[in-house]
């Protein structure tokens, strides 16, 4: 088996195993304020180091302090990665924040004003509308 796909099978077991000691391993209540959800992980090569992404669902102040529970429970996580991965030695892990989702919903919110602001001033772009482009002399 090729180094890459071993790493890349590793990375999805420790996204499967992490999501479920979310679920049921961490009893850290700072981790159960908000809603947490692993949106990538990325293991080395020597599989020495790991670095979960996580989006947290909640307000500044409740996601700092998931971030903090998570960092807290990092060790936890190491060794029962260990154990139930069957790994000589388990990767150090590491949390990273990943702001993607909320980006992304900053832009589409971004999108739809200006397209209210365009609809509200009467700049409705060509091929918007019902006609898709189509001019009166088109119909048979």
């Amino acid at each position: 088996m090729a180094p890459g796909r071993r790493v890349e099978r590793v990375a999805a077991l420790i996204r499967r195993e992490t999501s479920e000691l979310l679920i049921n391993g961490i009893r850290d209540e700072r981790v159960h304020q908000g809603m947490v959800s692993i949106t990538n992980v990325e293991v080395s090569g020597d599989l020495q180091h790991c670095k979960i992404f996580v989006s947290v669902l909640a307000d500044g102040e409740a996601r700092s302090q998931v971030m903090d529970g998570l960092e807290a429970a990092s060790g936890y996580l190491r060794g029962e990665l260990g154990r139930r991965l069957q790994m000589r030695r388990a990767p150090e892990v590491v949390f990273q924040l990943d702001r993607g989702l909320e980006k992304g919903t900053s832009v589409l919110s971004l999108l739809g004003e200006l397209e209210r602001e365009r609809q509200i001033r009467g700049e409705i772009p060509v091929g918007s509308d019902d006609n898709s482009g189509q001019t009166g002399n088109e119909h048979s």
